[in-house]
């Protein structure tokens, strides 16, 4: 109900204004349909506009059907089938859609569209009173199939199927697996000649999940299985040889052959375990293993048993799901893998959904999966963290596992324990619930795999002999007491050996991409970034033995297989670059080529967010980010790091640079140029040309024009305009002007403006000017409304409010979320001690508060060293809490007006 109603809101928020009476029925059906996805994307034409690379008008007008020129809307229209992330099915319904209303429009239409667009309306409504099925049925038999549509789109389906023709087949497949099997043959029959009599060959381009050749009529009878998806009767095989005239004997072969396409997955015994996530084990020294060995044998623990549990509980006949949770390279993988051998002998199938991403491939594909089917989700949070996805990918799962008659199929998943506590940690009170059915889904289906191995479950393998293959034998060996051998076995140690004891410039490269990861760069780092951000983490002496290859040196020191599994980094083929290639190229400067990409190890990546948390990378490595990086949401990321360490500066070049690359006509930065040479009146003349062909980003650079000048008024009323359209930084950033002029009233209600439209950074900057005026609890609404959006950082500081006030179990709940609960209740301790005079002890505590990764405590112990006169001491720790990503703790306004660089000092002005 609460899926419905948010629909509903979000299609009534959108306003969607009326399509021209005048506008022809093909044309309509296509704006319908484009108009349908854009809606159930959720995203705004501004971000559409932005992954277009085209302007919000643009697209404005494409979506109300008034683009010139239907045949040069093909640019357009790939563009948006790409930014929407579609499916090779629905991207190829709406190309169908565009060319029957391009054929239209030039007067060739196939005759006959419309009756059969008539003749379908008949049978989806014959076929609804034959089977007696509800509207919340059939929306809840779409989601199982992957395709979740609200009760009220169905309806509207119902009643006016041209409005999305995709959607109404999809309706009416619902509806014939409900008649009985004597009925469904000649029923199908009707739909299908509904169907193929307007579209044929073309309308089945949109069910071809392959790339069919041959003849137009095979190509329709191949679509026509795919869009069944099940197997289709021999009734429905002679319906559609009748319609098609093509021998029956040729299409029962043809569906044969779809039907095994059709079902995801293959048998689990066709599997290799590096395939699904399994670390290739370490090799022995001397030793010939390589990662295509075998793995070593398996030492079993408490948490296997209760993974063969729902094993058993599976293979006899009860859906089952479990999710491993652990520390890296703990053997969570393994664990599963081991866990599900015995199905394997059952003939028991696999399906790793992936493609085109983790969540799309689920919700496209789990309707289609068969009983006795593993569904492996490794590194559950791809699929239940996945932007605007993710909830529905936890809504389908937990009503496949709860339907015997689809049944059984067992669901198995890994997750690190920051995610899991971020996806079942409750709500804050009178917050919106984010993950209410990821956290239902999980709720009692996890276990918990420690990261060491005991004496006595070694002792126990050691009596059955397992150790002694060589490669467990040394493992055993090395991590001594610790325990940590799976650690050993996926070469964690052997990685952190391979950093501590790199040459400069491999130490140097390997930092940057720590650095890059805990940022939030995508996993995909190019070499060129890498290259240029690794210059000053060189100290000056390595800089000057540096030789002309270094680079190409260091590249292949960190990528050299370590005891027989992969480097410190690892050489990968990007996705999103491979997605983009056939996109225009942006026109901003001075973006450069990739080149190779690299993706660095789990186990180095979880050590350098640990052991690098409260350093701030070079000046080098921003640089690189706005010479190398592409993707607008990488610049907005690092921009968003910048902006929380005080880097004014660069904060401020790469939020721009966000922009430019998002901008498909250069007239930003033509406006910039003119600016700089001089000619300010060309300048804003240009950047209002700019700004009424939609681009937000030249809106902004009207309001700073008019802000330097002085003219706060025409400012304001520039940046309302832009925020209008969905872009606050404008209005924030002017509120941040008026703040350091004084103005703290304007500066307010200017904040409040932008953090309408969704800056949380805005929000935070706001809440902190409520909190210094000693408004808590305005001060504690706005953190919370940013920490709702996502913002970490007031998340945090609601922990740390939470915690003053005396509120020890909310503030825990929040600390949890974000990792640090270890550190509050040292906190505590520190502050009563404090109030007790032990300045000393107070100190020692807010030590390990810190060293447990509490930004807080850094703050604390700086006011600590402060109010003591070690104003010197006070000032490294108030810095030390900045470059962690925390400066709004500090009020760093009044201590660094104009902002810090990259290496600490302050910003000159």
């Amino acid at each position: 109900m609460r899926e419905e109603q948010g629909m509903k809101e979000q299609r009534h928020g959108r306003r969607r204004e009326p399509l021209s009476a005048d506008l022809p029925p093909a044309h309509k059906r296509f704006v319908h349909e484009m108009r349908r996805h854009v809606d159930e994307s959720g995203i705004t034409v501004r971000s559409l506009a932005e992954k277009m690379y085209c302007s919000p008008a643009q697209v404005s007008r494409f979506l109300r059907g008034q683009a010139p020129g239907l045949r040069r809307q093909e640019r357009l229209l790939h563009d948006l089938i790409t930014a929407l992330e579609l499916s090779a099915a629905q991207g190829s319904q709406l190309t169908f859609l565009h060319r029957q209303a391009v054929e239209e429009a030039e007067g060739a239409l196939p005759a006959g569209s419309e009756g059969a667009v008539t003749e379908l309306a008949g049978c989806l409504t014959e076929l609804r009173q034959k089977s007696g099925i509800s509207l919340r049925d059939i929306s809840h038999r779409l989601a199982l199939t992957g395709s979740p549509v609200a009760k009220s789109t169905v309806e509207r389906t119902l009643d006016d199927p041209d409005r999305s023709p995709l959607l109404a087949l999809q309706v009416a497949l619902v509806l014939l697996e409900m008649l009985p099997e004597d009925e469904r043959g000649p029923q199908a029959e009707r739909v299908f000649r509904a169907v193929l009599g307007a579209a044929a060959p073309a309308m089945p381009g949109a069910f071809a999940l392959t790339a069919p050749t041959g003849s137009g009529k095979t190509h329709s009878a191949l679509a026509a299985f795919h869009a069944s998806r099940v197997a289709s009767s021999e009734e429905t095989v002679a319906s559609l040889a009748r319609i098609l005239d093509l021998p029956v004997a040729e299409l029962s072969a043809l569906r044969e052959t779809t039907a095994a396409d059709q079902i995801p997955g293959r048998p689990i015994s066709e599997w290799n375990p590096f395939e699904l996530g399994v670390h290739p084990p370490a090799a022995a020294v001397g030793a010939s293993h390589s990662m295509e060995a075998d793995l070593p044998p398996y030492i079993e623990r408490p948490h296997d048993r209760m993974l063969a549990d729902s094993v058993r509980d599976a293979a006899g006949g009860r859906s089952q799901m479990l999710v491993v949770t652990g520390a890296s390279s703990t053997g969570k993988t393994r664990a599963c893998w081991e866990a599900i051998k015995p199905l394997s002998e059952q003939g028991w199938r696999l399906w790793h959904p992936f493609n085109p991403s983790p969540a799309e491939a689920v919700l496209e594909g789990l309707g289609r999966v068969e009983p006795r089917t593993v569904v492996w989700l490794d590194d559950t949070d791809r699929y239940l963290l996945a932007p605007e996805l993710g909830e529905q990918v936890a809504y389908v799962l937990q009503r496949r596992l709860v339907r015997p008659d689809r049944g059984p199929i067992l669901v198995l998943g890994t997750i690190w324990p920051t995610h899991l506590d971020h996806l079942t940690a409750p709500p804050p009170p009178d917050a919106p619930d984010l993950h209410e059915h990821a956290r239902r889904l999980l709720s009692g289906r996890t276990i918990f795999i420690p990261d060491r191995f005991d004496q006595a479950v070694l002792s126990s393998a050691d009596a059955e002999g397992v150790l002694s293959d060589p490669r467990l034998a040394e493992a055993i060996a090395q991590s001594g007491a610790n325990g940590h051998l799976t650690q050993y076995l996926a070469a964690g140690p052997a990685l952190l050996k391979v950093y501590d004891n790199a040459t400069p410039a491999a130490r140097a490269v390997l930092e940057a991409a720590m650095d890059a990861c805990r940022l939030g760069v995508s996993s995909a780092l190019s070499q060129s970034f890498l290259a240029e951000a690794a210059i000053d983490y060189f100290s000056d002496a390595a800089f000057d033995m540096l030789t002309e290859d270094w680079a190409e040196r260091a590249f292949a020191e960190l990528t050299r297989p370590v005891l027989g599994a992969p480097g410190a980094l690892r050489r990968i083929q990007p996705r999103a670059s491979m997605r983009a290639a056939s996109r225009p190229a942006p026109h901003a400067a001075p973006v450069q080529s990739a080149g190779p990409a690299y993706r660095l190890a789990d186990y180095l990546d979880q050590s350098g967010r640990r052991t690098r948390q409260f350093l701030c990378p070079p000046d080098s490595f921003w640089l690189a980010g706005f010479h190398h990086l592409t993707a607008p949401e990488d610049l907005e990321s690092l921009a968003d790091a910048a902006d929380g360490r005080y880097r004014l500066k660069w904060s401020n070049i790469l939020r721009r640079q966000a922009a430019e690359v998002s901008d498909d006509q250069g007239l930003v930065r033509l406006t910039r140029l003119n600016e700089q040479a001089g000619d300010r009146e060309g300048a804003e003349r240009l950047a209002r040309s700019a700004a009424d062909a939609g681009y937000t980003s030249a809106l902004r650079e009207l309001v700073r024009m008019r802000a330097e000048a002085g003219d706060f008024q025409s400012a304001e009323l520039l940046a309302q305009q832009a925020a209008h359209h969905g872009d606050g930084l404008s209005l924030a950033e002017l509120a941040w002007t008026r703040e350091e002029q004084g103005d703290f009233s304007t500066a307010a209600r200017l904040a409040q403006d932008a953090a309408a439209v969704g800056d949380t950074f805005a929000l935070r900057e706001l809440a902190r000017m409520r909190e210094v005026a000693g408004d808590l609890s305005s001060a504690e609404e706005l953190y919370r409304q940013a920490a709702n959006l996502g913002d970490t950082s007031s998340l945090l500081r609601l922990a740390e409010m939470g915690e003053e006030a005396g509120a020890r179990a909310q503030a825990e709940t929040l600390a949890r979320a974000v990792g640090i609960d270890g550190a509050f209740p040292l906190i505590g301790s520190a502050r009563l001690k404090e109030g007790m005079g032990d300045q000393k002890g107070a100190e020692a505590l807010y030590r390990q508060a810190a060293d447990a990764g509490s930004p807080f405590a850094l703050a604390a112990l700086a006011r600590l060293r402060e109010a003591a006169g070690d104003r010197n001491g006070a000032e490294a720790l108030y810095r030390q809490t900045a470059n962690a990503g925390f400066a709004w703790l500090v009020n760093p306004a009044s201590r660094w007006p104009h902002g810090l660089d990259p290496n600490g000092a302050p910003t000159p002005p």
